[in-house]
């Protein structure tokens, strides 16, 4: 098989970019052309020929990067000096709808200093590609990838707001649907008319015969708003209609088909044009649901990694300063591959979200009890070196109580009925909890269900401002804190969701739009509370108090390359079951270890943990209380509270 690269190519490379840029793509192409037809090979082998489909695709990337705006090639340029670029300790990130946050683009670009003020260097703007008009699942059915959501602007107003960000060291990431379009998208209309090219785009079937073969082992993704995993086409709606089409999350979401190289090279295409506009990070929505097998879940397939291998590539070909960040939702075991870590390393996304940490997080805070948490985070794979976690506390999704069962049933606990309790707890329906979410899509059949809710209105702060039990208020204060302070030292790149800063609490009107009635994780999507945002800097306020705490995490994290997002993560096991207590190493730096209390009562933590961690003269980083309390050689944490200690 001849390789992408030979002569053809280094003159085209040359000739384009010139002695200096062609040279480093050529030099590029040899990094990369070994995976990229690796995975082309391992997917398309038996549709194409892969030496002539992959000489077509090296072709797209050399347009893209000949197309690609010199700020944006001097970009790459530093990045490529130091690819660790997105895993500096001073890397925080902001997640936020824009038309939510500031009404537009335009608007984000006026909030840029607010930003600023949390330390923020990673913008995740949620999906601002054109989606369908009416009900969209929040942004992902998208109609137009080339175009912004009228509503929220331009490409042109994209293209100024990335320079701007850029110009304040901001980098940013917007989402790009992977596994389905809009059935208004160009392709799908063109399929539905009939269009023979553009029917393979898709999966039709004429009967119901495939269809339920695959469902025996689908799960359902949404069994209240859209169950099942096909739609019926009546004639008229398609030519020639009478037909089902894959939908696995709404009706108006048609899965892609990504068997046909057709389909790969169109994304690619859109992929490239997307960063072209300047976005630094790209979010591959869906990702594991890209390849379909009869008789598995059709999550997770070999293929679907080898797809996100090529794309990987023929990025790094195009614009080596650019990120790919994988939305995998899926168990450890089965999330690090996305990162790239198979049987041998094979580079796929930068980056992965950290669902562990989050659920693990919010069980501990439902029990007290740090046991589960602690074993499962203990014994689950380690990212390959230079690629991270994304870590949050909440985003715009549902929390699924992904528990594993072996972890559950490690540290005795039934996994089904701890899945239960959560459900219940975080709805409020547990006696004493102190959480007002709701459940999301409860399924009777299975017993399961999800949760949504703002932060604040789980960890109990609407509850006790509802009772004017102030007390109360501070207590959940110091939790959303506590949660955040080890979303900012565990490991990974710390997400703040737009409005935890300030504590917003979860929008009791979610439901007067009418598109948004049917889904209840409008709840914790409201829109920012910018006069309670304006409190920010009074201490004496709800806001002021959480703003300020955010911002001392974002320094202290900065201040030590321990908490780099390429360090070591080592979870210890004090006595205490109340406390988290896990320890972060770089080459470069002393150790930090990580301290949080799950307990309504303060809790001690024995001296040997300190030595566990290497630190033999502790001095403090940073704490809840602002203070390290050493009592009788065992180090005190207030209730709730957390600390970072460290060594000279």
């Amino acid at each position: 098989m001849t390789p992408p690269r030979d002569d053809a190519v280094t003159s085209r490379a040359l000739d384009r970019l010139g002695a200096l840029e062609g040279a480093a793509f050529l030099a590029r192409l040899d990094l990369v052309q070994g995976d990229l037809v690796e995975a082309l090979t391992a997917v398309y082998a038996d549709r194409v020929d892969v030496s002539s489909f992959a000489a077509d695709l090296v072709g797209d990337a050399l347009d893209a990067a000949v197309a690609r705006p010199l700020p944006l090639r001097v970009l790459d340029r530093r990045r490529e000096v130091d690819p660790a670029w997105f895993l500096r300790q001073d890397m925080v990130g902001y997640v936020c709808y824009a038309d939510r946050f500031a009404g537009d683009l335009q608007g984000v670009a006026k909030r840029v200093d607010y930003l600023g003020e949390l330390g923020v260097g990673y913008l995740h703007l949620m999906p601002l590609l054109r989606p369908r008009e009416g009900e969209n699942d929040g942004g992902y059915a998208v109609q137009d990838y080339d175009a912004v959501d009228p509503r929220l602007g331009t490409m042109t107003d994209l293209e100024q707001l990335t320079g701007l960000l850029h110009d304040r060291d901001i980098a940013l990431c917007v989402d790009l649907v992977l596994n389905h379009t809009a059935r208004e998208h160009e392709w799908a209309r063109k399929a539905a008319a009939g269009d023979p090219a553009y029917r393979d785009f898709y999966w039709f079937f004429r009967d119901r015969t495939e269809p339920d073969a695959y469902e025996r082992t689908l799960p359902e993704v949404f069994p209240d708003m859209a169950p099942g995993s096909f739609t019926y086409l009546p004639p008229g709606e398609a030519d020639p209609g009478d037909e089902w089409v894959w939908t696995t999350f709404h009706e108006f979401q048609w899965d892609l088909n990504w068997t046909n190289p057709r389909v790969f090279r169109s994304m690619l295409g859109v992929l490239l044009t997307l960063a072209n506009h300047g976005v630094d990070i790209v979010r591959l929505d869906a990702a594991p649901f890209l390849w379909k097998r009869l008789g598995t879940d059709c999550q997770n397939q070999p293929e679907a990694h080898r797809i996100l291998q090529a794309l990987r590539a023929l990025v790094r070909l195009a614009m080596p300063g650019v990120a790919l960040k994988a939305e995998a939702i899926v168990g450890p075991d089965q999330l690090v591959p996305y990162l790239g870590a198979h049987e041998r390393f094979r580079p796929e996304c930068d980056l992965a979200y950290d669902n562990q940490l989050m659920v693990m997080l919010w069980s501990a805070v439902a029990s007290r009890d740090v046991r589960l948490s602690a074993h499962a985070l203990a014994r689950r794979p380690r990212p390959p070196a230079q690629a991270t976690w994304v870590t949050y506390i909440r985003n715009h999704d549902d929390i699924g109580w992904a528990v594993a069962d072996e972890d559950a049933w490690a540290v005795g606990l039934d996994p089904f009925r701890h899945r239960q309790f959560l459900a219940s707890y975080f709805s409020g329906r547990h006696p004493g909890s102190f959480a007002e979410g709701a459940d999301f899509q409860a399924n009777p059949a299975t017993g399961d269900a999800r949760t949504s809710g703002s932060a604040a209105s789980l960890l109990g702060l609407e509850d006790a401002l509802e009772r004017g039990d102030a007390g109360a208020a501070s207590v959940a204060l110091t939790r959303l804190e506590t949660l955040y302070a080890v979303a900012y030292s565990f490991g990974g790149i710390p997400l703040v969701y737009m409005g935890d800063e300030v504590a917003m609490r979860s929008d009791p009107d979610w439901a007067a739009v009418p598109s948004h009635a049917d889904d209840n994780r409008w709840l914790h999507r409201p829109a920012m509370d910018w006069a309670a945002a304006d409190r920010r800097a009074d201490p004496s306020t709800t806001e002021g108090r959480v703003f300020s705490a955010l911002q001392r995490l974002a320094a202290a994290r900065a201040s030590t390359e321990a908490l780099r997002s390429d360090g070591t993560t080592t979870v210890l096991h004090p006595r205490s079951p109340h406390v988290l207590a896990y320890v972060r190493t770089h080459p470069r730096a002393a150790p930090v270890l990580g301290l949080a209390c799950f307990s309504d009562t303060e809790a001690l933590v024995e001296h040997e943990v300190l030595e566990q961690a290497g630190i033999h003269t502790p001095v403090l980083l940073h704490s809840t209380t602002g203070r390290l309390d050493l009592r009788d050689g065992m180090l005190w944490l207030p209730p709730w509270g957390f600390a970072w200690v460290t060594t000279p």
